[in-house]
């Protein structure tokens, strides 16, 4: 079983990042005073808010698509699964720099494969990023007897892509399993008979939200 992080209110992934801004305003203070500290303070307030890991309530609901991501729902098309050479329905969530970067399990299964694809870096809105851009994905067995896959994408800004899940990894709806760094994007790939419940636009809750039902 791959290891994964601890539920906290701040992102492990942020501690690092938080720890060094928040001393380089303390010294800055220290030094020359509150002044010249300001924009070190609203900097640290920036980091925080960026690696904040709220809690969610997860839907219990049978045959849910729970949100993977916090933001904005910028894609709901068929398209071609590049990944399972399919046809299938897809959603894509753009998170900006202020949206819970924590990524969450869409559906409970067993993660069949991972895979990993080095790219390019464009803005995560636009649909070409989800070819050319650096991104990760896994692909679930539900135990609704379909396949599921969701892609982390990085973005602009974005250098970092972490996944805490692997082949053959038992995995559960709202888990967390992963965190991009500074703007990106989440898409995933649901079977053709799957129930669509969301519309562009759109603001969901990764881990709260459902985005669409599973066939039956």
């Amino acid at each position: 079983m791959t290891e994964r992080p601890r539920q906290y209110i701040l992102a492990r992934e942020g501690w690092i990042h938080v720890a060094v801004v928040l001393l380089a305003a303390a010294a800055v203070q220290w030094w020359a005073g509150w002044v010249w500290a300001l924009p070190l303070w609203l900097l640290v307030l920036f980091v925080v808010q960026f690696f904040r890991d709220p809690p969610r309530r997860i839907p219990d609901e049978p045959a849910a698509v729970i949100s993977p991501a916090d933001g904005r729902i910028i894609a709901v098309d068929e398209v071609h699964d590049p990944y399972l050479d399919r046809t299938a329905r897809r959603i894509s969530i753009f998170m900006n720099v202020f949206n819970v970067h924590a990524n969450r399990i869409p559906v409970s299964g067993t993660v069949r494969q991972r895979w990993y694809h080095p790219g390019r870096f464009v803005n995560a809105a636009l649909d070409k990023a989800s070819s050319e851009n650096e991104r990760n994905a896994l692909w679930i067995h539900a135990d609704e007897d379909c396949e599921v896959v969701v892609v982390q994408v990085a973005g602009l800004i974005a250098r970092r892509i972490l996944c805490y899940a692997g082949e053959g990894d038992r995995v559960q709806r709202g888990e967390r399993f992963g965190f991009i760094r500074f703007g990106s994007r989440v898409d995933i790939f649901l079977p053709a008979g799957s129930s669509i419940r969301v519309a562009l636009g759109d603001r969901v809750a990764g881990g709260r939200d459902v985005l669409a039902s599973l066939p039956h």
